[in-house]
Order: structure tokens, then sequence, then C-alpha cells
């Protein structure tokens, strides 16, 4: 069974959170109380692995009481969207996909329901409270004919009778068998540094697989010292890895205590950095706990890989056939807590190592940006409070569909707008192209005495790419602070995108609010330009013509630029020129541009129609 995404509601600041995707991986941001280690506490109460507490209920807000003591809600749900493999499908008699559900209410006491047709008996809506005899009394009743007495197959004649003779479609008890199908959940909590918990973690995945393994099923007493033995080879791989990875150890040992009864109880972890001298990781320091963890999940990816290259071959048709394995959920809370650059750039490598694996997704809970920014922009799920319950942003989600999703995601890359930008900054700023892009961040520097990054800023080129523009519109649609600033020309450009009609079709009415061409007039009083490069006034460039291109003989003056206005494109014309009369001409126009914002020192020489964009910017950004 693949879990391919689920919903929470009522689980803690969960009140209603939808889609979220479950992939190789998924990436999970956000502020701290955010909702992150909610989610995954929400998804391991889906697969079995979290028992619901009082506190996990979400406090209901009833607008306007503030008197009241707040109410719990009444049901905490958590809802996948699984995809069945072909054993499951005959197994259970479901269909490829469907959709499951663990509910629980005031009584704290979980019920796993799937989506189906609602049989018009009530009886048949729940075989799981029937004991072998009264569903005997059933199949007896309706004429049906098992495979056999045993309960899965009274269960499964019952169910299809109970769909043939549905009136709708609702939730209804899942099969008894189908909760053992549930994905593995694999924790690696990163704020909390205790690899003892890591290690058990892993081996009991382990535990469990073995256990699964039909030549052990029916001699549990018999083959107790088998497994532990088994264990204890998979421990000294382990200890070996660690060793490798973490030379001062000397000695790292693992001696797991297994009990059939009891269930893996514990594997313990001791190192010893000289001969002799062992210890428990309880006595050792937090670096070296981090480290260690990080070896033990690196094994785990081997292992991870390693199961899938034995997993159960297909049966011959006189043999019962054997369940394929089942989805692994790697899942980890802050993996970079307490750890360097370095050990963050392992991390990700990690991460896109089990990705990789079959049959395994990989949930990634994280503040880091090196994570953040190593992924697909449409696998990063974004959470934040609002009114003290999480709200979920996506890229795209609710507003296109996956094929244009991805399409915003490689304009983002291309732009050069990493998924941390995306998701924290406070404004964004669009220019036209390369002259800009160079340009800007120096002259707002001047001008505001800060970088844009430092005032929350993000900057673009959109290199009169309309695809640019797509993600613009769909950052003003989520909420986000836009600036387009371009050259008043650009109105001509091809396919018309700085059109009026065009931006109308993009921002709606009010395309002046996110929209600013430089040159275009304030009010009939002012001249117009048609590019930045004419804001800039003759008697600057003249100055700084002197301090960067000199040429030889005659010192520049503002009459030579004063000449160039108005005969055909001015930045062209004064490029040629500078080329042409000085040695130390610039290489282009980006150059040129770049150069003589590099030289400037007084915010005074920036041109004012450029002064009170940075202006608008600042107070946008704040």
């Amino acid at each position: 069974m693949h879990l391919n995404s689920f919903n929470v509601s009522g689980f803690r600041s969960l009140t209603e959170v939808s889609d979220i995707p479950v992939r190789k991986p998924t990436i999970l941001a956000g502020h701290n109380d955010g909702g992150k280690s909610a989610l995954l506490d929400a998804l391991a109460f889906l697969l079995g692995k979290h028992a619901l507490a009082e506190d996990d209920r979400t406090y209901l807000t009833i607008d306007g009481d503030e008197v009241s003591a707040p109410l719990r809600c009444e049901e905490s749900i958590v809802e996948g969207v699984f995809t069945l493999d072909a054993w499951e499908q005959e197994q259970f008699d479901l269909p490829e996909r469907i959709r499951l559900r663990r509910c629980c209410g005031e009584d704290l006491i979980s019920r796993l329901e799937v989506w189906q047709p609602i049989p018009a008996d009530e009886r048949l809506r729940d075989l799981s409270q029937h004991l072998v005899p009264a569903l005997k009394e059933l199949v007896k009743e309706f004429g049906l004919s098992p495979g056999s007495m045993r309960k899965p197959d009274l269960e499964q004649a019952l169910r299809r009778y109970g769909r043939d003779h549905a009136g709708s479609d609702g939730w209804v008890a899942a099969p008894t068998a189908l909760d053992k199908r549930m994905p593995r959940y694999l924790p690696f909590d990163g704020k909390v540094a205790k690899p003892d918990e890591a290690v058990k973690t892993v081996l009991v995945g382990r535990f469990q697989s073995y256990m699964a393994d039909p030549d052990l099923k029916g001699r549990l007493s018999a083959i107790e010292d088998e497994v532990q033995d088994r264990l204890r080879i998979d421990a000294k791989s382990l200890c070996e890895h660690i060793e490798m990875r973490c030379p001062d150890l000397q000695k790292v040992s693992v001696d797991p205590d297994v009990s059939f009864q009891q269930g893996f109880k514990a594997a313990p972890l001791r190192v010893a950095r000289r001969a002799g001298e062992v210890v428990g990781l309880d006595r050792t320091g937090l670096g070296s706990n981090r480290r260690i963890s990080l070896a033990i999940w690196e094994w785990t990816s081997e292992l991870l890989a390693e199961e899938q290259g034995t997993a159960p071959a297909m049966s011959t048709c006189d043999e019962a056939p054997e369940p394929p394995p089942v989805q692994t959920i790697v899942v980890y809370d802050e993996p970079d807590t307490h750890l360097d650059y370095i050990h963050q750039r392992k991390i990700m490598q990690l991460i896109r190592t089990q990705s990789k694996i079959p049959n395994v997704s990989v949930l990634v809970a994280t503040h880091s940006m090196n994570l953040i920014d190593g992924v697909d922009i449409s696998d990063v799920v974004h959470l934040k409070l609002e009114d003290h319950r999480t709200v979920v942003e996506r890229l795209g989600t609710g507003l296109l569909h996956d094929a244009i999703d991805e399409h915003l995601g490689k304009i983002a890359a291309t732009v050069g707008l990493r998924n941390s930008v995306l998701l924290h900054e406070r404004c964004f700023l669009a220019v036209e192209g390369e002259t800009e892009q160079r340009a800007f961040p120096l002259l707002f520097r001047l001008c505001e005495g800060l970088s844009l990054q430092a005032a929350g800023i993000a900057l673009w080129a959109c290199f009169n790419n309309e695809g640019a523009l797509h993600l613009a519109r769909y950052l003003v649609k989520q909420g986000r602070t836009i600036m387009l600033v371009v050259d008043a020309d650009s109105r001509n450009v091809s396919k018309g995108i700085f059109k009026t009609p065009k931006l109308t079709q993009f921002f709606g009415t009010e395309s002046r609010r996110y929209v600013t061409f430089l040159g275009e007039p304030d009010d009939a009083q002012q001249e117009k330009y048609n590019e930045l490069e004419e804001l800039f006034e003759d008697d600057v460039w003249a100055r700084i013509a002197n301090k960067v291109w000199a040429r030889a003989g005659t010192p520049w003056q503002p009459a030579d630029f004063t000449a160039l206005r108005g005969q055909g494109k001015f930045s062209g014309a004064v490029q040629e020129m500078l080329q042409e009369q000085s040695e130390s001409g610039p290489g282009g126009k980006p150059d040129m541009m770049y150069e003589l914002s590099m030289a400037l020192d007084d915010p005074d020489d920036v041109p004012e129609q450029l002064r009170r964009v940075f202006e608008r910017l600042r107070e946008l950004a704040s």
C-alpha cells in the first residue's frame, strides 16, 4: 500500500489542512510552531504509530465568545489517498486507488475506515464487530458461497454482498487485516540527539521484516535466538559503519535484546575512544551524538536498498502468493539541528539517496535553506499560522494543475529565485534584463543605505520572458508583494508582453499598481524618456566617464552626451561612443551600467524617478 497524499482535521493546530503530498522527498517548511511536527505526528496517527491523546484534539474557536472555556473538536481525522498493489486489491477486494482515514472521537478510540459503497444492511457496515459464528449466520442468511469458513473469506463474501446492495458511498470500517499493510513509518527526530532511539527505530524495522518472513512463521519460540543472531549481524554492520564515519571512536558496539513476547525491547549503543573505556551515549557530547545519528541514518539507506533487493518473488500457481513489501516513509524532523554547513549538505545527499530507493518516500520538516532549496518547489509545503491555526501554501495549489505547477517551478529556477526566497521574502522586484539586474542592487544600496537582500527584497530579471510574468501573476494571486520595473520603451517589445492589454490580462485593472515604466512622466510637466540610461543627467555621465572610461586628449563634456539624445536609442549610442573613443570602454550595455553604478557615490546622482521607486520598495517590503 502506497500513500500518495493526506489531509488532516482536528489535530492540534491543524484545523483543516489538505493535500499534503508524500513524495521523494516532500519538504515541510515554516516558522517555529507553524505545525510541522504536528503534521508528522498526524501522519504517524494515520499509519497507526501514534495514539491520539486529549491534548491532540483541536480547540474550537467560537466567534465572539471570549468568556466560556474553549471546547475540543468532536472528532480528529487524518485521511489518506492510497494506491494498492495487485496483491492487496485481490486480498481485500478493493480498487487500485482508495481513500482511507483514521479517526478518533471523544472516547479516544481510533477507527480505520475506507470510503466505499455503504451496505443497506447495517450489520454489514462493520464486519470487525462480528465473531466467526455470527459471520457464518450472515453468510447463510444471504445465501452466499465463501471460499472457506475462515474469517477472512467470510468477511470478503459479505463485503462483496454489501457493495452490491448499497444505497450510497460513505465511510465504513476497513477490512480487518488492511491495517497491517499500512506503510512503515521510520521517524528521525533531529531536535533530540538520541542515537539510541535511532538505532532502535531502524532495527525495529528490520525486526518486523524478519517476523514477516514466511520461513519463520509458526516457530517463534524455536527461532528467537536465530532472529537475535541476525540482528546482531546487522548491528555489527552498523557499528562498523559508525566507526568508519567517526574515526575518533575506537570501538562501537550494539547488543540487541529480543523477546517475542515483548517485541523488540532495546538496542543500547555504547562507544569507546580508547580501548576498554566503553561508555553509553548519554555520557558523550552533543556533537558526537549528532554525528553518530547521521551515520546511523546513512546505514539505514543501505538497509532499505537491501530490502528492496530481497523482496519476495512471485509465487508459482501452486503456492499462495506472498505480499510485496509495503511502502516505507522515512520522516525527518529538523535533521539539520546542531549540524554545521558541511553536515547539512550530507543530510541533503542522504535524503536524495533514500528517495531514489524504490518504495521509499521521505518527509522532512526543516528550517534549513539548504534543504528547502535542494528540491523542486512543487515538493515544498510551506506551513504558517493564521489566527493560531496552521494553513498550507504550495506553489500552484488550487490555481493551476500539476503540469503548470512544474512549469512555474522551472521558471523560478531559471530567473534565479530559490525556494526559500519564494517562501519567505517580503517583496519581489522584477526587472527587464541583465542591465537592471546588475545595476539595481548597487543603486538601491547607494540610495537606501542597505542591500536589497537586507531589506527583504528579492530581485529577478524577466529577460523579456512571458513565463516570468506568469510567475509574477501567481505571486500576486498568492498575496505576495510584487513590483515590475521596466523601461518605457518595453511597451514595444515583441508579443506585446508589456502593452496594457497583456498586463491587464496578467494583473487585472490594477496593473499600474504592480508595473512601473521608467521614463514615463508622472505628470504632464515632466519630459518622457525611453530607458533607464536616459534618466541619468548628462553631467553625471560626463563625470563618471572621465573617471571610468577616460579618453586621450579632451575630457568628456556633458555636451558629448546631450548630442546623443533624440538620435535613436540613447544607451546604444553612449556605449558605441565610449567603446570607440576610450581604450577602457565598456564591454556591453550591462557592463556600462554596472560600472556607472559602481562609480557613483552621491545618492542625488541617482535619477529622482528611480529614487522614488526604491523608496516605494522599502515601504512595500516593510
